[in-house]
This record gives C-alpha cells, sequence and structure tokens, in this order.
C-alpha cells in the first residue's frame, strides 16, 4: 500500500463536498500567500519577516556611532603620533648629550621627523 492508496481511501470515506472545500480553501491560502510574497511564499510561507522603519532607524543610528568612533580613532592616532615625535626628539638631544650620536646626525634625524 502507498501514499496514493491511502489517500484513496480518505477521499472514499469523506464526502465529495467536504474534499471541494477543503481544496478552494487551500488554493485561496494558497493564493493570499503567493500574491503577498512571491515565490518566497513557497519556501517561507506566511513567517517572513519584513523590515520596517524602526529597523532602518537604528542602522542608521549605528552608521552614525561608527562614523563617530572612526573620528575619535583619528584624533587618538594623531595625538599618539604627536606624542611619540616629541619623545623621539627628546631620545636624539639625550642621545647627543651622552655622545652616542653627534650634532649631523641629530639633524637627519630631526629632518625625518619633521617630515612624518
Amino acid at each position: 500500500m502507498n501514499g496514493w492508496d491511502i489517500l484513496n481511501d480518505i477521499i472514499k470515506i469523506i464526502p465529495p463536498i467536504l474534499v471541494i472545500l477543503f481544496l478552494l480553501i487551500a488554493g485561496i491560502i494558497f493564493a493570499i500567500g503567493f500574491f503577498r510574497h512571491g515565490l518566497n511564499f513557497i519556501k517561507y510561507g506566511f513567517r517572513q519577516t519584513v523590515l520596517d522603519s524602526t529597523l532602518e532607524k537604528r542602522f542608521d543610528r549605528l552608521e552614525e556611532r561608527l562614523d563617530g568612533m572612526d573620528s575619535r580613532i583619528a584624533t587618538i592616532e594623531t595625538n599618539h603620533f604627536g606624542h611619540l615625535k616629541n619623545f623621539l626628539t627628546e631620545l636624539t638631544g639625550i642621545l647627543v648629550d651622552k655622545n652616542i650620536i653627534n650634532n649631523t646626525e641629530k639633524a637627519r634625524l630631526d629632518n625625518q621627523l619633521r617630515g612624518m
């Protein structure tokens, strides 16, 4: 016995009017779902999520926050680089005082730092 035999037995038991009514209701439900969601209705049924404006607003706010963080990171990088340049300038001065490098080498290092 296969599935068609079972379906045939059920159809014999149920009155034809109920079968027609059931098929009509199923067809109406399918038509409403298909016209509302298209081919995705066959895959997902009525449980499809639709992006509403609140979700779009959340993404916009998140994008604004990320833009703000990018500018803050750029500011921090600039400040740290400035501190690093000051430290390296001070270090070259100390190296000259300790006679580890001479004034010409210090001038070259200072020119390199100024070019950054």
